[in-house]
Order: C-alpha cells, then sequence, then structure tokens
C-alpha cells in the first residue's frame, strides 16, 4: 500500500498464512491493530481487493496499524477453501500473532466479513476490542455470526443500496432482530465502483467518533 508495508509470513491451521502490516501514517504511535478479512477466495477475493485497501488505508489515517492476510488457497497462504470454518480460524491465529494483547479491531469485506463476524464473537468476552467494520456483508450466502450487543455502538455495518450479490435486504433480516444500525450509500454496489473515498470517509468518522 505504501513504503511502509510490511510482509509478514504466519501460521495458521492450515499452514503458512501470508500479509500485509501498515503502521499509522506519519509514524504515530499506534492506536492498536486492525485485522481485515477479504472477499470470497473462489471469487477472486484477496487482501489487495480494493475495498479491503479502502479499509485498512481508513485504520491507517487514524493511528491503527493494519494487517491484511490471504485467506487458505490464496497467493503465498497455504491450504484450501473451507466455506469459513478454517477461514475464522486462521483469522484467530493471525489475531494471535500480530496482536496478542493491547486494543483490536476487527473489519471485513463481503465474505471477510462473515468471517469476522465470526472472530468478533469469539473474541469480544477476552479482548479489548474497539472497533468493528462490516462492509458488504454476505448475509444471504452465510451465516453471519449475531453481534455482541455491548459491540453494536462500537460496529459500523454498510451495504450499497444496490448491492446486487448481497442484496441489501438480506443484509437488514441480519441486522433488524439485533436492532443493528446499518449505513447505507446510495446507489452503491458491492465493490463501491466511484465511491471508495466516500467509504474512506464514512470509515475514518466511525473510527474517529
Amino acid at each position: 500500500m505504501n513504503a511502509q508495508t510490511e510482509k509478514l509470513l504466519l501460521q495458521g491451521a492450515a499452514g503458512a498464512v501470508e500479509a500485509l502490516r501498515d503502521p499509522p501514517a506519519d509514524g504515530r504511535a499506534s492506536v492498536g491493530v486492525a485485522v481485515i478479512a477479504h472477499p470470497h477466495p473462489l471469487f477472486g477475493g484477496t487482501m489487495d481487493n480494493k475495498v479491503v485497501q479502502t479499509l485498512a488505508r481508513a485504520f491507517v489515517a487514524c493511528g491503527w496499524t493494519a494487517v491484511r492476510f490471504n485467506f487458505r488457497g490464496v497467493g503465498a497462504s497455504e491450504g484450501v477453501h473451507d466455506e469459513g470454518r478454517g477461514e475464522a480460524q486462521d483469522f484467530l491465529r493471525v489475531v494471535e500473532q500480530v496482536a496478542p494483547q493491547g486494543p483490536l479491531a476487527i473489519a471485513g469485506f463481503s465474505f471477510g466479513a462473515f468471517v469476522a463476524s465470526q472472530a468478533l464473537q469469539a473474541l469480544w468476552a477476552d479482548r479489548d476490542i474497539r472497533q468493528a467494520v462490516l462492509v458488504g456483508t454476505a448475509a444471504s450466502r452465510f451465516s453471519v455470526a449475531a453481534l455482541p450487543p455491548e459491540a453494536h455502538e462500537r460496529t459500523l455495518v454498510v451495504h450499497g443500496e444496490q448491492d446486487d450479490t448481497v442484496p441489501l435486504s438480506a443484509v437488514m433480516d441480519w441486522a433488524r432482530p439485533q436492532s443493528l444500525p446499518v449505513t447505507v450509500i446510495p446507489g452503491g454496489g458491492h465493490f463501491f465502483h466511484g465511491q471508495l473515498p466516500l467509504l474512506k470517509t464514512l470509515v475514518a468518522r466511525h473510527l474517529r467518533a
């Protein structure tokens, strides 16, 4: 993402996990570590996805260290796709290695938001999770975890009004029983073409609130 981006090779449940780490902007002390998950591996999702990079930039601009990684079977990450089960394990293993203690943020896009919801639920009781950001949450395709009620005010859920990959109605059906607010980008599609600056602004606003 920039000259300070550090390549990492971590250890997941199925072998090596390829990751990238970006420190906070301007050399300032880090608020904490944000771990960001990418879209579906079988449909071209990688840690270099534009939405994932936008999330990383927003966290970095707000003083966080951003870590994004390739799920098993993508890039240099070993193993094969496991329909979210193994990917959730890998998310937790990444957290153990890049953020064993201290403030933590969890984020994901599409399939990655589904995996991030599993991680948030698993980690909430034991970790200091300051922020969560779920974008284009794949609620029509996977059983997205319900979020702990105490996590709601720290969580930003963003979805495109005209998302034709994951209908907005599916995300609303997931959010409604939880009374979890959803921020809708008017006219937005699944990949937010032409609206990534707006997405970054919304995420940064949430992180600074």
